[in-house]
């Protein structure tokens, strides 16, 4: 960061348009807390233990095949369910809540569950280009699948690697959650990007790209297809922004 930005300031997110606050002089403090240890692949390429290698019982009672290469399935303890007949308060009387404070509104959703390799001492890092290339293929086929259901809103993929995001099987996965509704985050970023156009004329996001291009300053990789960069406003010590 150059060194006219050392000292504590606020940067504008046009994504959220939103402000966040920035204190990098408090980076030089001592720090007497915790200290991660660093994480040891696993040397095990079958556990019988767990839930998502080959040929083992889920949780949910489930049987996986004995697949040799990507497997998805619905989430056995899905966060969000493809059927809300049952919810109380769907109905008629779904969109009047009884308080002005307490409101609730059901929410819909089919969730899934995508395993990498059958092999359980991988990551996706340690994955060759050939086999993570079956796992983008996987991910773009379940978007389109999924986006073409017609109460189907919005499509996520992600991965929680490790412990701390709550990740308690290390075997090589990620999910997919798709809703009947636009969550809040890119709900808000998609009418800040309409607004910009609207206003400018250009777009928010290729705008953007072209002044941290230019400057290379927060540019990770930049290859025909994609740019990857620590954004402007990033909030959290390992954020990256990928733009295609």
């Amino acid at each position: 960061m150059k060194a006219k930005w050392q000292f504590p300031h606020r940067r504008w997110n046009p994504l959220r348009q939103s402000w966040v606050m920035v204190s990098p002089h408090r980076a030089q403090r001592p720090w007497q807390g915790e200290v991660a240890q660093k994480t040891v692949p696993s040397a095990v390429h079958y556990d019988p233990a767990c839930y998502l290698c080959p040929g083992n019982t889920r949780a949910g009672g489930a049987v996986n095949p004995q697949y040799g290469s990507i497997f998805t399935f619905v989430n056995d303890y899905a966060a969000l369910l493809p059927d809300a007949s049952g919810t109380p308060g769907v109905g008629a009387a779904q969109d009047v809540p009884s308080s002005a404070l307490l409101v609730a509104k059901p929410a819909r959703g089919l969730c899934k569950v995508l395993c990498f390799h059958p092999d359980h001492s991988l990551t996706l890092a340690r994955m060759t280009r050939d086999e993570i290339r079956l796992v983008v293929d996987a991910w773009t086929h379940e978007y389109e699948e999924l986006g073409a259901i017609d109460w189907i809103k919005y499509v996520q993929v992600f991965e929680n690697r490790g412990a701390m995001m709550g990740a308690s099987n290390p075997h090589p996965h990620g999910q997919i959650w798709s809703t009947g509704f636009v969550p809040d985050e890119p709900a808000a970023e998609t009418i800040a990007q309409r607004e910009h156009l609207a206003k400018s004329g250009h777009c928010l996001l290729c705008a953007y790209v072209g002044e941290e291009s230019s400057s290379g300053e927060r540019v990770i990789l930049e290859n025909e297809h994609f740019i990857a960069l620590v954004p402007w406003w990033a909030v959290w010590p390992f954020e990256v922004l990928l733009v295609s």
